[in-house]
């Protein structure tokens, strides 16, 4: 007995495949999605969102998290296995980052997430759809840098976790919130907004010896202000998508300066510059190759 096609293009390979193995393969491509990004997100100045939007999994995880109640039979168990991803890359890279930044490659390190998120600056210009800046153009982008300026002058280890009494959970649970903000909005690195927040050393501290018990105000407030962001941003761009995608190209340009080392010698910010390029080409050269691949697809 033939066994019916699903008739389905699946685009990451390009090839028809049978119902059963297409489930079985989008499973694993949501986990691998899930593992990519999370890995991303422990890397200071290294976007979560940027890293699912070159992976071509963004628009989908977004509607996902926002229609997680009218649809919960289809969104449910996408987002548990993209989480499921996530957790497992956080804490395998959550590790290694800690201990690399207390090394000599500190440096280089930083330089090579400065020329990784500096790739991903066209792809946020080019999702905005403007081909130059106009002066209202440009206001937009000056509020999105201003917005980080001003996150960045909140005093650190306001929101640090661990802290007692209703307080100090409350103020945990507005710091999830404004986290969650930095997990969705591509172009915010969720890493770097505790860094700006004071809080990044502790944060990882916990997740790398498995203390998770300190970071549960924090967490539940990123569970309620993924899904408020998640609502908010799918409307922003539904309705204003060429705004939308200046003020996060803001928050994006405001976020470089935070990584550049503080301190480096003239011969440590020499050997930065080739640490920018192989941070940069890959990240440019993904969506690029992610560009191509779609407008292939589409002329099918």
């Amino acid at each position: 007995m033939e066994i019916p096609r699903s008739g389905i293009f699946f685009e990451s390979l390009h090839i028809l495949e049978y119902k059963p193995e297409r489930s079985t393969m989008e499973t694993i491509r949501t986990f691998a999605g899930g593992l990519a990004v999370g890995a991303a997100m422990t890397v200071p100045g290294v976007s979560g969102g940027s890293a699912a939007m070159l992976l071509g999994i963004y628009d989908q995880l977004i509607n996902a998290v926002s229609r997680i109640f009218s649809e919960p039979h289809k969104n449910i168990p996408l987002l548990a296995k993209f989480a499921a991803g996530a957790v497992i890359g956080m804490l395998i890279i959550a590790r290694l980052i800690s201990f690399l930044l207390t090394t000599p490659l500190e440096v280089p390190l930083r330089f090579l997430f400065l020329g990784a998120v500096a790739g991903g600056i066209p792809l946020i210009f080019r999702r905005a759809g403007v081909r130059g800046l106009t002066v209202g153009n440009l206001v937009l982008v000056l509020s999105g840098a201003a917005a980080v300026l001003l996150l960045a002058a909140i005093p650190d280890g306001v929101f640090a976790p661990g802290a007692d009494g209703f307080f100090g959970v409350t103020v945990q649970f507005a710091g999830g919130i404004l986290l969650a903000a930095a997990l969705v909005l591509p172009g915010i690195s969720a890493s770097h907004f505790l860094c700006m927040l004071g809080i990044y050393d502790s944060v990882m501290q916990h997740v790398s010896s498995l203390e998770f018990i300190p970071l549960l105000p924090m967490a539940a407030g990123v569970v309620v202000g993924t899904f408020m962001t998640a609502k908010l941003l799918e409307a922003l761009i539904e309705r204003h998508q060429t705004g939308t995608f200046l003020v996060i190209l803001g928050f994006m340009l405001a976020s470089l300066r935070e990584l550049l080392p503080q301190g480096a010698s003239a011969v440590q910010l020499l050997t930065g510059v080739p640490c920018i390029l192989v941070g940069f080409v890959p990240v440019y050269y993904l969506q690029s190759d992610r560009k191509r691949a779609r407008k292939s697809h589409e002329n099918i």
